[in-house]
């Protein structure tokens, strides 16, 4: 099943493309929904590169919802055009395909149009899978916001 949803920030996309490639804000926009502790390798790094990293993930931080690799790669990417993109093809143990791209569009208003687009497969679960995918997608682009809005003050939960 797809999934699309999107927002405008208040930024430029050259920093919405900055955040976007760090993990602290994965942390940021899934708090307080999704917790991920790095697996292999055991710290995950500052700034993503295109590797795979195995997480365990804690549905509010608490409750154990399985292991989840995250394949990132960087797409194809232009500063004078203004469009970023990243996409983690990743997989785990509820989840057969977690293919999600994200693209980062300035325009001359100098905002940004972020757009996150998924596609999953959770087998006979993949309704309830892209049901709560739903929910989720809307929470972190809600985190982006309130991010975008606090200059980018992570300490700012």
């Amino acid at each position: 099943m797809f999934l699309e949803i999107s927002t405008e920030l208040d930024c430029s996309a050259e920093r919405a493309w900055r955040e976007v490639q760090t993990t602290r804000l994965l942390e940021y926009v899934t708090r307080p929904l999704f917790v991920f502790e790095p697996i292999e390798p055991p710290v995950l790094p500052k700034t993503w590169q295109e590797d795979k990293y195995l997480v365990r993930m804690k549905f509010l931080g608490i409750v154990p919802f399985g292991k989840q690799w995250i394949d990132i790669s960087i797409l194809d990417t232009s500063a004078e055009k203004q469009v970023y993109q990243i996409r983690d093809n990743g997989h785990g143990d509820l989840v057969n395909k977690w293919d999600h791209l994200i693209v980062i569009e300035g325009n001359s208003a100098g905002k940004t149009k972020y757009t996150d687009r998924l596609e999953i497969d959770a087998g006979i679960l993949t309704p309830l899978v892209w049901l709560y995918a739903n929910i989720f997608y809307r929470h972190r682009q809600k985190r982006w916001q309130k991010l975008v809005k606090n200059d980018f003050d992570y300490s700012n939960s």
